[in-house]
């Protein structure tokens, strides 16, 4: 009716998290389904883990849309061989303002690094929004080696110079280099 006020439609989306064996065209065909079912990827994370495929996917679209997508997995993971798992969600809201910073750590490869980190951040209320570990030879002398790059959400009244020194020492403690500072662009 003229003069009513349109409200913005919060997006609806569909969280779908695919394993299975690598192998060509696995990306192609999972979008595929997706798109010809009137849906978008609005975010994903995808890797090689051995010889396991893994993808996470953010799926965008209208409620009856995401429905088609839903109703046709069990074909997909016949076809694709492969293991989905979907769960509806809706856009994420902040219940306070966040800053986000990366964080990269380095150390000789040994247990329970990703667990110090996660207590370190879990203890000071600092969510950890998106993480990458990996393990490799260090060049020359085949030490082995990890590696974790992550993007925290630091709450917007915390004293960022006190939380540097406190993981400056922490990591120190633990051998570990590592670097903390705000995000760029």
């Amino acid at each position: 009716k003229a003069g009513e006020l349109l409200m913005p439609t919060k997006k609806t989306y569909l969280v779908l998290s695919a394993l299975g064996a690598d192998r060509h065209g696995i990306v192609n065909n999972l979008s595929r389904a997706i798109t010809e079912h009137g849906c978008n990827i609005e975010d994903s994370r995808m890797t090689v883990l051995g010889g396991e495929f893994a993808a996470m996917l953010l799926v965008e679209g209208k409620w009856n849309t995401l429905a088609k997508v839903e109703n046709i997995l069990s074909e997909l993971e016949a076809q694709l061989e492969m293991t989905i798992i979907a769960k509806r969600t809706s856009e994420r809201e902040s219940a306070r303002s966040m800053v986000p910073y990366g964080v990269e750590v380095v150390s000789m490869d040994h247990p329970g690094i990703v667990n110090s980190l996660a207590g370190f951040f879990a203890d000071r209320e600092i969510n950890i929004e998106d993480m990458v570990t990996s393990s490799y030879s260090a060049p020359h002398t085949g030490t082995p080696m990890f590696s974790v790059h992550m993007t925290v959400g630091i709450p917007s009244d915390m004293h960022i110079a006190g939380l540097r020194e406190e993981f400056t020492d922490y990591c120190d403690s633990l051998n570990l280099d590592a670097v903390l500072e705000p995000l760029k662009g």
